[in-house]
């Protein structure tokens, strides 16, 4: 968190190709009002500046990321990421997020979470979780609660099928309003599905064949404009009626 009033920032930078040392907001004369940052931005003294190559991208009423496509993912605070749990210690889970770094997930970081009652996960585990600490050159650490405590849809994800996509696809796919290719499956086929920003999507239906289907349209969708979303659910569809 930081100081900072979203009017000084260029309008021209929101939603544009931004590459490392783009400097695109001046801090020297902030008035109090709050920005939050996500990944791909620093402050470097009176600059915030970018530090990965992507588009600027704004969520209002205060936040302010660079969004890029690639295959490993960068922790941010407030992320929704799918982990898969491949150790358990006395305090913590260690949890796989396709970052740089395994994160750590408190045996407490549940809803009403007490010594007496530790959740018993198997290595492998699929894990819908919140990240909550992302400091450079330590673990990230989660939790499988929102910030209020609650459980939510936090935990553990059971059935279904998992598979790896970039980071560019996940945003895609989490959008507001809902993606052509989600909100055409949707009309048609009842499923289930969990998106981490890292790059991973679950996807659930009592029949396998739905779960494929969903699956194959998801991947396939990435460079496809929302029309050509649509035509390819629908010939997907089209095949197995």
């Amino acid at each position: 968190m930081m100081e900072a009033k979203p009017s000084n920032l260029p309008k021209s930078f929101i939603d544009q190709p931004v590459v490392p040392g783009d400097v695109v907001l001046d801090l020297s004369s902030m008035a109090n009002q709050t920005i939050k940052l996500g990944g791909g931005l620093r402050q470097d003294c009176d600059a915030l500046s970018v530090m990965k190559s992507g588009k600027l991208r704004f969520l209002k009423p205060n936040k302010y990321w660079v969004e890029s496509s690639q295959k490993r993912y960068a922790p941010s605070v407030g992320d929704n990421i799918l982990g898969i749990m491949v150790d358990s210690k006395a305090d913590n889970f260690l949890v796989d997020i396709k970052g740089p770094a395994l994160a750590y997930l408190p045996v407490l970081a549940f809803e009403g979470g007490t010594r007496r009652n530790i959740p018993k996960f198997e290595v492998g585990t699929l894990l819908y979780v919140r990240v909550v600490k992302a400091n450079t050159g330590m673990n990230p650490e989660l939790s499988c609660t929102d910030a209020t405590g609650k459980a939510a849809e936090y935990g553990p994800l059971k059935d279904g099928y998992m598979f790896e996509s970039s980071t560019g696809l996940a945003r895609m796919l989490l959008n507001s309003p809902t993606c052509p290719v989600l909100e055409t499956l949707g009309k048609k086929l009842s499923f289930e599905i969990a998106v981490g920003l890292n790059g991973r999507v679950w996807v659930n239906a009592e029949d396998p064949s739905t779960v494929i289907l969903v699956s194959n349209a998801i991947m396939n969708s990435e460079s496809l404009s929302g029309l050509q979303q649509k035509i390819m659910v629908d010939k997907l569809l089209q095949r197995v009626q």
